[in-house]
């Protein structure tokens, strides 16, 4: 048994590999092998995307559309073919910006493409994703 911090920076003693106990005598099974989203997920990054996702849910037809409509499903092709555009519009911003990302980094228009690209990337991940078969990660069923 040893004594660590936790994910809120109280001291807990640990079993490892089988159980936490918590100095406040709650007990939990250890998080070893379980994801880490709040360590490998950016909160100021998440919250200007949401911004982001939601300035672009007006369609031309002046409607607004559902914030999960992606899932429908958009063909990857498509997917890839903004991904790209909006990769090759950030690499020329930036190169005209000299590689500093100092004199671009508060631009809207540069932070939209970025999350433009996010958004790519995400929706191209969800219909990969659509392939594999269902399988159990950390406790829950895919």
């Amino acid at each position: 048994m040893s004594i660590s911090d936790g994910p809120s920076g109280t001291k807990h003693r640990c079993h490892i590999g089988t159980m936490r106990t918590f100095d406040t005598g709650a007990t939990r099974d250890t998080d070893e092998g379980k994801p880490d989203y709040r360590g490998y997920l950016s909160p100021a990054a998440l919250k200007r995307f949401g911004q982001y996702m939601t300035e672009h849910r007006k369609q031309s037809d002046g409607g607004l559309r559902a914030s999960d409509n992606w899932k429908k499903g958009i063909p990857p092709i498509e997917y890839t073919s903004s991904l790209l555009r909006h990769v090759f519009d950030a690499w020329d911003m930036y190169e005209e910006a000299e590689y500093s990302l100092e004199a671009i980094a508060a631009s809207k228009e540069w932070q939209d493409l970025l999350c433009a690209v996010l958004f790519n990337v995400q929706g191209l991940i969800h219909e990969t994703l659509k392939f594999e078969p269902p399988r159990r990660v950390a406790g829950f069923t895919k």
